[in-house]
């Protein structure tokens, strides 16, 4: 385990202060190698004593030693086909390293589930109007992938996966549409400007995207997924299944939330599409 990984792990139990530290670090990997302590707190906005907690609570004896777990995470070898994967490696092993790393990815997501705004997010999907789901790329198969979801709840929801459809229908948005903008990276200038257009408009918007970015930010909620990702890669695969995972998680979320009346409604759905019974054929004797 990097010490980037053990930074994630620690995440739902650091104070407010040292989660500063913590997020800066794991948004900023590379730059953090460059930096010295005072630098780093001026950069995280927190102390220089904040520093020195946050590496004790680490286990490491100081902001020298994070420094060094630092560069040896950066130094590890990677490959454009997947992090863990080496040019090396037989199909058989490459193929179990991508599955090992999506089970690790899903274990560090479901340890962030208690400081998922799941709770918020629901009360605003319950009272929406519609829910329109917004991706770019590899973000735009989750949000069509969620809208199959949604839309069996009973409220209309649209994906929308191309940057003209997404600011169009954010410049018409109403107070009670919700928005779902699904964005790695979170540094797409169109989605940032769509959300400005949502929020004007007086819709809610909810970012799936780092908390810092200038999505997250712009968003009324966030979903954090701390996803481990290089984003070079032409098609993330940890952040897409983490996407999905936590929309999945949203839905059965909200369905609880609404009682009986989603039940019914995803009864009612699924008998549509169940084959319609033959009635037997009586034979007339001659």
């Amino acid at each position: 385990m990097t010490i980037l990984q053990t930074i994630r792990d620690s995440l739902p139990t650091l104070p407010p202060s040292e989660k500063r530290v913590a997020l800066w670090l794991l948004e900023n990997p590379r730059a953090a190698t460059n930096t010295n302590i005072a630098e780093l707190a001026s950069l995280a906005g927190i102390s220089e004593p904040t520093v020195i907690r946050f590496c004790r609570r680490l286990g490491l004896n100081g902001f020298r030693a994070l420094k060094d777990q630092l560069i040896a995470a950066s130094q590890i070898p990677e490959t454009y086909l997947h992090q863990s994967v080496q040019a090396d490696d037989t199909v058989s092993t490459a193929a179990l390293k991508v599955m090992e790393t999506c089970t690790r990815t899903l274990l560090d997501l479901s340890r962030l589930t208690a400081v998922l705004p799941f709770e918020e997010a629901t009360q605003l999907l319950t009272n929406a109007r519609q829910i329109v789901f917004a991706g770019i790329g590899a973000s735009g198969l989750v949000a069509q992938d969620a809208t199959h979801k949604f839309f069996r709840l009973g409220t209309p929801c649209t994906a929308a996966t191309d940057t003209q459809t997404i600011l169009q229908m954010a410049s018409i948005a109403t107070e009670d549409d919700v928005f779902i903008f699904i964005s790695q990276t979170g540094k797409w200038p169109e989605l940032t400007r769509a959300v400005s257009l949502c929020r004007a408009q007086g819709a809610k918007v909810i970012a799936i995207s780092g908390e810092h970015t200038p999505l997250g930010a712009a968003a009324n909620l966030v979903f954090d997924c701390k996803v481990a990702e290089d984003t070079n890669i032409y098609t993330p695969m940890n952040s897409r299944l983490a996407h999905l995972v936590l929309l999945d998680a949203l839905q059965v979320v909200l369905a609880l939330t609404n009682g009986s009346d989603a039940e019914a409604k995803l009864r009612t759905a699924k008998s549509a599409i169940q084959p319609v019974a033959e009635s037997p054929v009586k034979r007339k004797d001659k």
